[in-house]
């Protein structure tokens, strides 16, 4: 480019910025000049506090607009424009989320905007204050509550350090900028919101138990002996009224109906299976303290679910494996339909399997189990103090130091007596075998916490309907199963080849043909294909620490935004 050409381009756009700057009335240069002043006048990060409420989007809000000049949003310099009530509304649409429109200064918005529509009564010397508090409250408002729909309200890792979130991200400000752009201030807050169809049917629950509660609830059922079939009891007629409201029964009048007959037998196992309880027919106590949970704490267990939800990836894979902890279930999932399901063992209470997402890249037959420190800890040398022979029968090896090439050392040689946590100098292995710790196969997904899914010898503990007996990691029913599928696309694996590989009792590793998505959760609410929600116990008391931290004030908005 000539020098010519250089000036006139520079000419060009001088003349356009002055076009630009021109073309802006007297009330907006004089609004951004105010909006300026108030962000900078509260120093970096600005704390700003507008009739008792305080700007939430402390970097994000000054950053956008610093991007636009300073510029107004809301307004045209001399009242508020109509995408102000449209952001009303959208706020208003929180409620369907679990979200409360009081976090995001919905009522002086509200009431900033409602003066505006009668300006004879708005003295003159108020408006551009009043405007420019609008402009600081909308904008922090739309930053914070998409970025709310975008990666939830509360951050998981702050209040569990057992839990890992893969959660989306975006430059909300950007977001912004583009919907205000395109007049599309709902739609844009509105595609923050997760894909997947589990958070909308389960958004969709919300919506329906918050009617049942609206309508009075459920009635609670009286104590008294187990109601079962056959049995004629007045307190059968509140079972059936209790089973009607949640759609477990129908088609049967209460008021006189005192006989527990096989249609309420067939309803309380319904109710049974989507409270993760035994399928008895029978109403014992187990039953009727779940029959009994108020309406209202269904409710929360629904809104805490939905803020697990936006903790997700945008995209879980259109193959992937979900353990969800709190139902002791394992699926593998295609196309959002469930192809294999299997029952699971996980972490007992002190020994909480983490919530996190990863991806399976390989499995391993007859598998070593290195045995990690606290379990030698707290369960292998109790076990060796209390009978010298331990290590034998569980076909388990001792190895002084944790260097690859020690060497395997005799256990009776070692005085067991005087070793503890704070002087061990010992590894231990378990062989492949039958008794080993990790049966046949384990599947990886490496990660920071050294989780993995595993087979066992103790298929027995799949029968108990609590599950969490394992030390961290989570022990698969059907490992066959899993790793025919996993190996499906892979040259020359079947089940026999795969029978053969684990007869030889020797390690064997073997990458996967493609990678698989696993995500393990942590859910005590969902909706299945049939629209029916489940609700499990809170096994870990994770729900409890949740609501806590979601009735607590708004946090600062994390750096979700590009930034």
């Amino acid at each position: 480019m000539t020098t010519s050409s250089l000036r006139q381009l520079l000419i060009i756009c001088v003349l356009i910025c002055c076009f630009q700057r021109s073309s802006a009335s007297p009330q907006v240069d004089a609004l951004t000049e105010r909006i300026r002043n108030r962000i900078e006048a509260a120093g970096y990060p600005p704390l700003i506090e507008i009739q008792g409420e305080l700007i939430y989007a402390s970097q994000a809000l000054p950053a956008f607009y610093e991007q636009r000049g300073f510029a107004p949003a809301w307004s045209d310099g001399t009242k508020p424009l109509p995408r102000v009530q449209t952001l009303i509304n959208a706020i208003h649409e929180g409620l369907r989320e679990a979200l409360s429109p009081n976090d995001y200064h919905i009522t002086q918005i509200r009431s900033i905007n409602e003066l505006f529509k009668d300006q004879k009564n708005l003295p003159k010397q108020d408006r551009f204050r009043l405007l420019v508090d609008l402009e600081l409250l909308c904008t922090d408002a739309f930053l914070v509550y998409g970025s709310h729909l975008l990666a939830g309200r509360v951050n998981p890792e702050t209040i569990d350090a057992e839990w890992q979130a893969n959660r989306r991200d975006a430059d909300i400000g950007k977001v912004l900028s583009k919907a205000l752009a395109d007049q599309e201030i709902g739609t844009a807050l509105r595609n923050l919101l997760p894909e997947q169809t589990g958070y909308w049917r389960l958004r969709q629950a919300l919506t329906d138990y918050r009617d049942i509660r609206y309508k009075g609830g459920w009635p609670a059922i009286p104590e008294g002996p187990k109601l079962q079939p056959g049995m004629t009891d007045q307190r059968v007629s509140i079972l059936i009224q209790r089973l009607q409201i949640t759609g477990d029964l129908q088609d049967i009048e209460a008021d006189s109906n005192f006989t527990y007959d096989s249609r309420i037998e067939n309803a309380v196992k319904a109710f049974q299976k989507r409270h993760g309880l035994e399928p008895i027919g029978y109403v014992g106590p187990q039953t009727l303290a779940a029959l009994n949970v108020p309406a209202r704490d269904r409710i929360r267990q629904i809104e805490i679910n939905l803020e697990r939800w936006r903790w997700l990836p945008q995209d879980l894979g259109k193959k992937h494996i979900i353990v969800n902890i709190a139902d002791f279930r394992l699926f593998v999932v295609e196309e959002d339909s469930s192809i294999l399901e299997m029952r699971v063992v996980v972490g007992r209470d002190y020994r909480r399997t983490p919530v996190f997402s990863d991806k399976m890249t390989y499995l391993v037959f007859c598998p070593y189990w290195n045995v990690p420190p606290g379990i030698t800890i707290n369960d292998v040398l109790p076990a060796i103090k209390k009978d010298p022979g331990y290590l034998a029968s569980k076909n388990i090896r001792v190895f002084k130091g944790w260097d690859v090439n020690t060497v395997e050392i005799d256990p009776y040689t070692v005085d067991w007596s005087k070793v503890s946590g704070k002087n061990l100098q010992y590894r231990f292995r378990q062989d492949p075998g039958a008794t080993n710790s990790l049966g046949h196969v384990k599947f990886m997904f490496p990660n920071k916490f050294k989780v993995y899914l595993h087979d066992t010898p103790a298929k027995e503990l799949f029968e108990k309907q609590d599950r969490a007996f394992s030390s961290g990691c989570i022990r698969i029913e059907k490992p066959l199963e899993l790793t025919d599928y996993l190996l499906a696309k892979s040259p020359g694996w079947n089940r026999a080849k795969i029978n053969a590989v684990i007869a030889k009792n020797v390690e064997q590793t073997v990458t996967l043909p493609e990678i698989i998505p696993i995500h393990i959760l942590y859910w005590t609410a969902w909706t299945g294909d049939s629209g029916i929600v489940n609700f499990r116990k809170d096994v870990y008391s994770r729900d409890t620490k949740l609501y806590h931290a979601l009735t607590e004030a708004p946090p600062e908005i994390e750096e979700i935004m590009g930034n």
